[in-house]
């Protein structure tokens, strides 16, 4: 049940406004938790709940067109850190796994999605060495954001009960959620 509460504060954390928050989202944290506490079947769930926030920001919030093909490096990269958190979560939850999960996260968005705006961004940047560099460093106040905010989630989706527990304030977590 968290992990869906979870995906709801990243939802909201995309769509009500927050000009110059500039991706300080739940999003990543929320999907790599979501990864490691709900079984496969329910995967699908987190895509489609973003899918339709980012058709909602493009065509109501930004008053664009909606092209699905521009879409498509986010789609795959939500499926993809819903997978990292199943491979590197799942089974077993440590610190060090976390903290590997808040790092490759928001980094393989970074990578992923600004080689993406240079491949296939028009004329924003040019396509040379130096426009894919100039693409990369524009992103950084985001990555860097991106960075804080998966750490907060997941340190507080992880840590609050992991320190509860070691408090024997809760009960012994089970093994996964909703089995």
């Amino acid at each position: 049940m968290f992990a869906y509460l979870l995906l709801l504060v990243a939802v909201l954390t995309r769509v009500l406004p927050h000009a110059g928050w500039m991706n300080f989202t739940a999003v990543g944290g929320a999907l790599l938790y979501f990864g490691a506490r709900r079984p496969w079947r329910e995967m699908l769930a987190p895509i489609a709940v973003l899918m339709a926030a980012d058709y909602y920001l493009t065509v109501y919030a930004y008053h664009y067109a909606f092209r699905w093909e521009a879409y498509i490096t986010t789609w795959a990269w939500y499926a993809a850190v819903i997978a990292l958190g199943w491979i590197l979560l799942h089974a077993r939850t440590t610190g060090s796994r976390v903290a590997a999960g808040a790092v490759l996260g928001p980094t393989s968005f970074f990578v992923v999605s600004n080689y993406a705006v240079w491949a296939g961004g028009g004329n924003m940047y040019p396509h040379t060495l130096g426009g894919l560099e100039a693409c990369y460093v524009a992103a950084i106040p985001f990555y860097r954001n991106d960075l804080l905010s998966t750490t907060i989630v997941l340190a507080v989706a992880f840590g609050v009960p992991a320190v509860a527990r070691r408090m024997h304030l809760i009960a012994p977590k089970p093994a996964l959620e909703g089995k």
